[in-house]
């Protein structure tokens, strides 16, 4: 299981929200790139970043540091937030990002996403945000009537490999993840799934390992990291012990 460390952008600063709310802000650290050596130097293989001001405005805001990030440290690194077009993935890749994870677009235009998955392949990925196992959009503001499990089922007949799933009442709230709707969500597909929103604690991480679900091949962990009750070089331990 890979262990993805966030780095969420707000105004240039590395920051956490609960619940996806935007007036509900802790900021980390004054420097994203600090952070992400931070991470590196942690052990960490991946790193997932969130372009909040993107993902809110509905056009990425913080390109240019996403890939000064991507340029100062040797790892791969995902990243989400404010991504509407194809020229969007193009120049994040170009610029040296693993991976771009498509959140809005790809449930309002699945046309311009199995564009996208034709053209990158398995460098695209979905972001499927829900509350209530319903699909929110636009930065987690506005509803899309559909439940989770149907738009991931569309998202793999798409061609999709790789489902970011957060539910957003855990995300940032430090009360463990969600793991029957995760499990629920992995038994839909055949694509990867990504968990997100919740972690607290090793024992989380180990617990959604333990819904022995094949295609659950990480999770991403935010604030528990920050806050010191998760420690990363502990956690990536323990799951190479097991």
């Amino acid at each position: 299981m890979i262990v993805f460390p966030a780095i969420d952008i707000k105004d240039g600063k590395c920051v956490r929200l609960r619940q996806g709310r935007a007036e509900d802000v802790t900021v980390y650290a004054d420097d994203p790139l600090d952070m992400a050596h931070h991470w590196v130097d942690q052990g960490a293989a991946w790193l997932h970043v969130v372009d909040l001001d993107g993902a809110f405005a509905g056009d990425p805001a913080n390109t240019d540091l996403i890939v000064r990030i991507a340029a100062a440290v040797d790892v791969a690194i995902e990243v989400g937030g404010g991504i509407r077009t194809t020229e969007h993935v193009r120049t994040l890749i170009d610029g040296g990002i693993r991976r771009v994870i498509v959140g809005t677009k790809a449930c309002s235009d699945p046309d311009l996403m199995a564009g996208m998955v034709d053209e990158f392949g398995e460098q695209v990925a979905v972001s499927i945000d829900a509350r209530d196992g319903i699909v929110q959009l636009r930065g987690w503001e506005e509803s899309s009537g559909r439940s989770a499990i149907e738009l991931a089922r569309e998202m793999e007949t798409l061609g999709v490999g790789t489902i970011v799933y957060t539910d957003i009442a855990k995300d940032g709230m430090l009360q463990g993840p969600n793991g029957g709707a995760t499990a629920d969500l992995c038994a839909a597909v055949t694509a990867d799934v990504i968990a997100s929103g919740g972690v607290s604690s090793i024992a989380d991480v180990l617990a959604l390992r333990a819904l022995q679900q094949a295609n659950l091949s990480g999770a991403i962990i935010g604030r528990a990291l920050y806050e010191g009750t998760v420690d990363l070089p502990q956690l990536l331990s323990r799951l190479n012990e097991d």
